[in-house]
């Protein structure tokens, strides 16, 4: 049985596969200074302590010199007792070298120390008895040039532990710069390895959650048809979300298409006891089933105002739900472009006038003379951007619509001067029934569906709309159509893009 690799025992591995890495170059690093330690030791315990000997032997032979010469002119057996003094401590000294590595540096030293040794008592005895000539001639013939070689003796062994000493430093800096190359390649191969390996643990965990989380999103903005490029069939704790979202996703589709089919059967049924309602009112209204007074055909007509308008809401709810359903569908039809912005053009030049508002449309650069589009649609969505611009524009503003073409597109633009919509709520204006915090603005309410269906409409048609929007400022809606429109609508509409200016 294969047990399932979880996340938790992969990043165990990695972070201490990352923790070995680093660990490398410190390793080598104290290998390195291990071996440097090693050539420091022997230059402190044996080159320094040889240094120092020679030092004191060098002292010692200085010494020497000065007893002599006292020896010749001062005949007391103290200066005598201080010769025999400083000559053991040189031989002891002597010998104190071999044990530093300087063997032969040791026994020419201590034979030029006996050689001292054996003129002394000779002098000694000479100057004792009253013959100073005797004894000045031992000194300058044999004494001190037995101490003048011994202290050739000693720079002999001084040069020798100069050139190990040399040697010995020449080594410790080799050393050190082998400590540093090594820790530097260490570190390089370390920093690669880690590098990595964190790759490897972002593919394997940070990629899989970026794309659940894009996943979430997309769910969020109603795109229940998102697949995740994580794999279901993982073993490890993705797997297992993947499943779940799949699962989700599915049920959220089912029961997203059940809504729009129950709103699209609800409100064509509806239609038939709103239209027999209409009817009744047009007949009461007329006399036809007597006389009316003033204050019932005022009532009648308020009935029929309220009764219109929800038959408006019901023809907007079927459109929403029959695009949600899968089931909405474009009447393409060569259209004269030209001829289709005049007609708006002159739809809404009386309510311009009634309103006190300056409207007009601007063709900008060379247009097409003929566009593949659903022309009632679109001018559906032409007239509802803008009524609403006319809605939220007050007396003296402007409205325009504002066309061009580039690149097998046109794109049309609708700006106003009117109250603005706040930053916070643009991504949300072209939701269902959403309605943003200016309303008080308006001249008049909405059901919240018309910039809905808009998105629909225009996204079925290949198309893209957005909005900009400052406060107090106005508002522009930008929409791109391309020259000829694609056909029956079969995915979700995508979230339009909407922008802030800056």
């Amino acid at each position: 049985m294969v047990l399932p690799v979880t996340i938790r025992s992969k990043l165990a591995v990695g972070l201490l596969a990352i923790t070995l890495v680093l660990l490398f170059p410190l390793l080598l690093a104290l290998r390195s200074l291990e071996a440097l330690h090693d050539v420091t030791t022997v230059l402190q315990k044996r080159e320094f302590a040889a240094s120092l000997l020679l030092n004191k032997m060098r002292a010692g032979t200085d010494e020497l010199r000065r007893l002599d010469l006292s020896l010749v002119f001062v005949h007391q057996p103290q200066i005598r007792a201080s010769m025999d003094s400083q000559l053991t401590v040189l031989s002891a000294t002597a010998d104190s070298l071999s044990h530093l590595g300087m063997s032969d540096a040791s026994a020419s030293i201590g034979g030029a120390v006996a050689r001292v040794a054996s003129f002394v008592p000779v002098e000694y005895e000479a100057a004792a008895q009253g013959h100073g000539k005797i004894a000045d001639s031992v000194s300058t013939q044999h004494l001190i040039p037995a101490i003048t070689a011994m202290e050739r003796e000693l720079t002999a062994a001084e040069s020798i532990l100069r050139d190990r000493s040399s040697r010995l430093v020449a080594q410790a800096t080799a050393k050190t710069e082998q400590a540093r190359n090594a820790a530097a390649l260490g570190l390089a191969v370390a920093a690669t390895l880690a590098f990595i390996i964190s790759v490897l643990l972002w593919r394997t965990i940070g990629s899989p959650i970026r794309d659940l989380e894009l996943g979430m999103a997309a769910v969020a903005d109603g795109n229940f048809g998102y697949r995740l490029r994580v794999s279901a069939r993982r073993r490890d704790e993705f797997g297992h979300l993947a499943e779940s979202f799949q699962s989700m996703s599915h049920q959220l589709t089912q029961l997203d298409r059940l809504k729009a089919e129950f709103v699209s059967v609800a409100s064509h049924e509806l239609k038939t006891p709103i239209n027999v309602i209409l009817g009744y009112l047009q007949l009461i209204d007329e006399g036809v089933y007597g006389p009316v007074s003033p204050k019932m055909h005022e009532i009648v007509r308020t009935l029929d105002s309220q009764t219109r308008s929800l038959s408006r809401l019901v023809h907007q709810l079927l459109d929403v739900s029959r695009f949600e359903a899968g089931g909405g569908k474009l009447d393409l039809r060569s259209t004269q472009l030209d001829v289709f912005l005049s007609e708006i053009e002159e739809t809404f030049l009386v309510l311009a006038s009634q309103r006190g508002i300056d409207f007009r449309v601007e063709r900008n650069g060379t247009l097409p003379s003929e566009v593949l589009w659903d022309p009632d649609r679109i001018s559906e969505v032409l007239g509802n951007l803008v009524a609403n611009a006319f809605k939220f524009t007050e007396r003296g503003g402007t409205v325009e619509l504002h066309v061009d073409a580039q690149e097998q597109q046109v794109h049309l633009d609708v700006r106003d001067t009117g109250a603005g919509i706040p930053p916070q709520q643009l991504p949300h204006i072209f939701e269902k029934f959403y309605q943003a915090d200016n309303q008080d603005a308006a001249t008049q309410g909405g059901s919240g569906l018309g910039l809905a269906i808009a998105r629909q409409i225009v996204v079925a048609h290949g198309g893209q709309i957005s909005v900009e929007s400052v406060l107090g400022v106005g508002t522009t809606f930008h929409l791109t159509l391309p020259l000829r429109a694609g056909g029956r609508v079969h995915d979700r509409p995508r979230t339009p893009n909407v922008g802030v200016p800056a």
